[in-house]
């Protein structure tokens, strides 16, 4: 059994600080919350977020007059509105931040069966609190030798896994004795995702009184653009797709694949959700249908206020009569199951 134990070097000094020895740290990462809904902690939040060159790769010169002048002296207000909508107001935060803190839990607790007390479990968010750098700290403070760094984002993108990522190599930057680290790549493809994913679609169609007409799997949208540029976020998207049809053994004509969340002016990856499902009432008669987001680890503002609103919304005015949210993954035991399977894998010559 490793030593994880604090002491002191052998032939060192005797002022030589206490060294804590023999962790491996899993940090799992989501893309963030803001501390509140009301305007400067939405502001501050916002600003973060939109000035990732990753989410918004316009020259600073062209953007930044136009985001700090007219974007956060008007969202705040408007996204402030939003979150207020779904805040869990019983623990002051987001749902994201009550999602993400039970998973971590969960995969403590999983990880503890498996390693015993090697491994230390903990998330940080992109943007927000708590920070990738604070939480890197924490475990290299704990002693944590190795840490394996997890974006909970089943599919690869610039904007979502690589700003993660960067965060966190930034983070190690800043410390004199640096771990060894690993990332864990995307894992939409994985077995057990699939699994997931597809129990958490059969259990609430088998809730329903009518079955939906179709299932419509909506992945956050991103420019186009990036797709061109060598993005793969597109093409795991539509296999992503593929591999959970195929595992629910249904006809392509029960299935479809769309896009949400667009922003500014460019084209981005469509059909855009918000235009297809009101198509689908309206030209094809489908009357009763499910949406499901892969792309979400957890119930965040895009499921629970866009979804459950927004998209909603859109399907009833066009003729839609039955609308079914089918809620993320968050911490439902296949998942949390798949997760840590997942971090074992990529343990791998790590720990045995």
């Amino acid at each position: 059994m490793t030593d994880i134990t604090a002491s002191k070097p052998e032939h060192g000094p005797k002022d030589h600080p206490a060294v804590p020895r023999g962790k491996i740290g899993v940090l799992l990462a989501n893309l963030g919350t803001p501390d509140s809904y009301t305007y400067w902690p939405m502001r501050r939040y916002l600003g973060q977020f939109l000035s990732d060159k990753r989410v918004i790769d316009y020259p600073a010169w062209k953007w930044q007059p136009i985001l700090q002048a007219i974007i956060l002296t008007k969202r705040p207000f408007s996204s402030g509105e939003a979150y207020k909508s779904i805040w869990n107001h019983d623990l002051d935060e987001s749902p994201l931040m009550t999602i993400t803190k039970a998973q971590n839990a969960a995969i403590s607790d999983s990880m503890d069966e498996r390693f015993g007390d090697r491994v230390m479990v903990d998330f940080c968010m992109r943007y927000g609190n708590p920070s990738t750098e604070s939480k890197v700290r924490k475990m290299v403070a704990a002693g944590c030798e190795k840490i394996l760094f997890f974006p909970l984002y089943p599919q690869y993108a610039g904007a979502t896994t690589a700003t993660a990522n960067d965060e966190f190599f930034r983070a190690l930057m800043k410390e004199k004795w640096q771990p060894a680290a690993r990332t864990v790549p995307a894992y939409a493809d994985h077995p057990d995702y699939i699994e997931a994913l597809a129990q958490s679609i059969e259990t609430a169609y088998a809730d329903l009184e009518n079955r939906p007409d179709i299932l419509v799997v909506s992945y956050h949208g991103m420019p186009t653009r990036y797709l061109m540029e060598g993005d793969p976020y597109h093409c795991q998207c539509q296999k992503n797709t593929r591999l959970l049809r195929e595992r629910l053994g249904w006809d392509k004509t029960e299935i479809t694949t769309t896009f949400q969340s667009q922003f500014g002016p460019e084209e981005w990856l469509q059909p855009y959700t918000v235009d297809e499902v009101a198509r689908l009432a309206k030209e094809d008669s489908k009357k009763r249908i499910a949406v499901i987001a892969p792309a979400f680890s957890a119930d965040c503002i895009e499921t629970l206020e866009e979804i459950n609103e927004e998209i909603k919304e859109s399907f009833e005015e066009a003729g839609g009569d039955e609308f079914t949210y089918i809620p993320c993954l968050n911490d439902q035991p296949a998942h949390i199951s798949a997760l840590s399977t997942i971090i074992e894998e990529n343990l791998k010559g790590w720990i045995d």
